[in-house]
């Protein structure tokens, strides 16, 4: 049964001729004036609310696919212009963040299985023999 028959309120604006124009985007974002692709930019040129994509994404799987390789397009284009160096660093890292990549280090002091433990390293001061202390 389709979702849209159960919404109450104004009825929506997505059809398949938007759906159409939304895959459009993907390979037309540079024409469009658009760096690279994003949510944001397919809003502007569909004329819709931010939260409304993501309405439309949780309700509609055309949509949401769409949504989807917006944002592996994204990704793909970050890390290569971030490469190659045609995007400033900063930019690259921060649009990088939002797919999962960091910069961050963790130091593990065991192996992430489990096989090596921590070494316990004590010092231990020598003993005093009695002959010793007496001098």
């Amino acid at each position: 049964m389709d979702k849209r028959a159960k919404r109450p309120g104004r009825p929506t604006k997505y059809n398949d001729e938007l759906q159409a124009l939304a895959d459009t985007y993907i390979f037309k974002y540079k024409e469009l004036g658009d760096v690279i692709p994003s949510r944001v930019g397919l809003c502007c040129f569909l004329g819709i609310s931010k939260s409304t994509s993501f309405e439309w994404a949780n309700t509609y799987p055309a949509f949401s696919a769409t949504i989807d390789a917006i944002e592996a397009m994204q990704e793909n284009v970050a890390l290569n212009r971030g490469l190659d160096g045609t995007f400033s660093s900063t930019i690259v890292k921060l649009v990088l963040a939002n797919h999962g990549y960091s910069d961050k280090q963790e130091l593990a002091h065991t192996s992430p299985d489990g096989s090596m433990s921590p070494t316990r390293i004590e010092i231990v001061a020598p003993s005093l023999k009695n002959d010793d202390a007496k001098g």
